[in-house]
């Protein structure tokens, strides 16, 4: 496995849920886990994360609901459609709905089809395609 040169590692609450957010609904899938750590190495296509149940080892403060904000992680996904079609059927509200974007990038604007959408301790994550 070769492994990205940025992967998040994600601080959860109860490492089950999350596992089941990640791999039911958002369709990662599970590289390798370490169950005596509550750790699960995550992947879909060519994202790459890491969940750890809070354990102290990583915290520099107190945790408090909803987790990573000021943070936002933006992943590409071939299919954005159907990711956002599994996150609704699911019954879970998007942050932000599914929309086209616009961004300047010096003289041309980059479009992307986006939505946004909190995992079970609130960490926002934005898929693009």
């Amino acid at each position: 496995m070769k492994f990205n040169a940025l992967i998040p590692e994600l601080t959860v609450t109860d490492l089950e849920r999350s596992r089941a957010f990640y791999g039911d609904v958002l369709g990662f899938r599970i590289e390798y886990a370490r169950p005596e750590k509550r750790f699960l190495f995550l992947s879909r296509e060519r994202i790459q994360l890491m969940l750890e149940e809070e354990n102290g080892h990583w915290s520099v403060g107190e945790l408090r609901y909803p987790f990573g904000r000021g943070i936002n992680f933006e992943m590409t996904v071939s299919d954005v459609d159907a990711l956002y079609k599994a996150v609704l059927d699911a019954g879970i509200a998007p942050f932000r709905e599914l929309t086209v974007h616009s961004y300047r990038n010096g003289d041309e604007d980059i479009i992307q089809k986006e939505f946004l959408v909190q995992d079970p301790d609130g960490y926002l994550l934005r898929f693009t395609d």
